[in-house]
């Protein structure tokens, strides 16, 4: 048991989480004016005075705050955050004439971009599940179970299989290409797959069990690569893959919509891998699934991250790469180092591999000396492959604390049971 080595990065875990994250999250984040959240916050944690509300963040930021309450943070606060929370969007986001959720609002709820996006409907479903076990308020279970039937309805693919992504305000699909109507992604499977797990953990109903079930096999047929097992970012909606390119409604901050080429198509993300894995893992667990057909594949993806992913010499997880070589997008994005941090300790967990120890505090020290604004409290979003800072905000559209609240929670939970059983 390595005591001696990780003693002290738990310990750095727990202070960082209790002595400057979850302390910037009770100031930071509520918008105490109008309800729900901003989420645009300079390098020092002061709104930047834009106040589009989109739909993800503010799920997101639900989340977050039930899932910290929880765990046993916040002594209530944190549920309150979270509560007010929902009030707003329930109160703005719905549609009452066709069902769903709007993408943004305006900073008083006054809907602007009425598409319905899965993304966003599958973060509502995690993040109203949670808040529902945080809080015991069956208006949360209710609404879970509402968001979950409207997709089911309106959303899912039942000859192909999976889901559309990008609907109309009636759900009609949009137009192909950059508006996204003809695709389908490994990133809003995997985070329905998330959510599906969340909502049977919160109802226990074999439904959701069973759904969950249905996206893990999907995943691993459809969407990992057959030689690799690494994730295939995008697919026609025959599951055929195809270059990924970026969307008009984009996924984060850094993404050019322009970019009518895409990526190649010898190309995986290392974040999405690592967060697959240990979020494939939990689904084992919650679902009371036997890991053992699952290893051959956990241990592919935790290889291919330590091999490709890791940057050795600097620290931190680079942003992407083909299915067999180096990195290719050498960037490093904080949301990579935290769904990397909770991975690797899983891959540890599962194996007993001493090499993910070192990919786990590779990814620990750079995050700990170079990512974290340590004054501020917060992670910076991007930095260079020479870990040069590249942005430094606190919180976007795009970067809120899902992510880092989540990884800080979970390694500490994973540190805990390495050292302690």
């Amino acid at each position: 048991m390595p005591h001696d080595r990780l003693e002290p990065l738990l310990h750095e875990v727990q202070n960082h989480l209790r002595d400057e994250l979850l302390p910037f999250w009770t100031t930071h984040g509520e918008d105490a004016e109008l309800g729900g959240f901003l989420t645009y916050l300079d390098r020092d944690g002061k709104p930047t005075g834009e106040t589009v509300k989109t739909l993800l963040c503010q799920a997101r930021m639900i989340y977050t705050y039930s899932s910290a309450h929880r765990a046993g943070f916040g002594d209530g606060a944190f549920l309150a955050k979270a509560d007010q929370g929902v009030r707003f969007v329930l109160a703005h986001y719905w549609d009452d004439e066709h069902g769903g959720w709007y993408w943004t609002a305006e900073r008083d709820g006054t809907p602007i971009n009425r598409s319905k996006l899965t993304y966003g409907t599958s973060f509502m479903i995690y993040a109203l599940s949670e808040y529902a076990m945080a809080s015991g308020d069956l208006e949360g279970f209710e609404w879970a179970v509402k968001t979950y039937e409207t997709l089911q309805t309106l959303a899912a693919d039942n000859f192909r299989g999976g889901y559309y992504e990008f609907l109309e305000r009636d759900w009609r699909p949009k137009p192909p290409g950059r508006y996204g109507g003809d695709r389908k992604s490994f990133d809003v499977h995997m985070h329905l797959m998330e959510a599906m797990t969340n909502l049977y953990e919160a109802t226990g109903a074999p439904i959701y069990k069973a759904k969950t079930e249905e996206l893990i096999g999907l995943i691993r047929a459809r969407i990992l690569h057959p030689e690799f097992r690494t994730g295939v970012a995008q697919f026609s909606l025959d599951w055929q893959p195809l270059r990924q390119i970026i969307f008009a409604d984009v996924w984060g901050s850094d993404r050019d919509a322009e970019d009518e080429e895409g990526r190649p198509l010898n190309n995986t993300s290392y974040g999405h891998n690592i967060e697959f894995a240990w979020l494939l893992l939990h689904a084992l667990r919650i679902l009371d699934l036997d890991p053992e057909p699952y290893k051959p594949t956990l241990r592919r993806i935790f290889d291919h991250c330590c091999t490709y992913g890791v940057d050795w010499e600097r620290g931190g997880v680079y942003c992407e790469g083909p299915h067999d070589g180096p990195a290719r997008e050498r960037n490093k994005e904080f949301w990579q180092q935290a769904e990397a941090l909770t991975g690797f300790l899983d891959a540890y967990l599962l194996f007993g591999d001493e090499r993910y120890l070192d990919a786990y505090e590779n990814v620990h020290r750079f995050v700990m000396d170079t990512v974290i604004n340590h004054e501020a409290g917060e992670w910076r979003p991007l930095f260079s492959e020479r870990n040069e800072v590249i942005w430094d905000y606190m919180g976007h559209a795009w970067k809120i604390n899902y992510h880092t609240v989540r990884s800080m929670i979970q390694t500490e939970a994973r540190l805990l049971r390495i050292l302690h059983g």
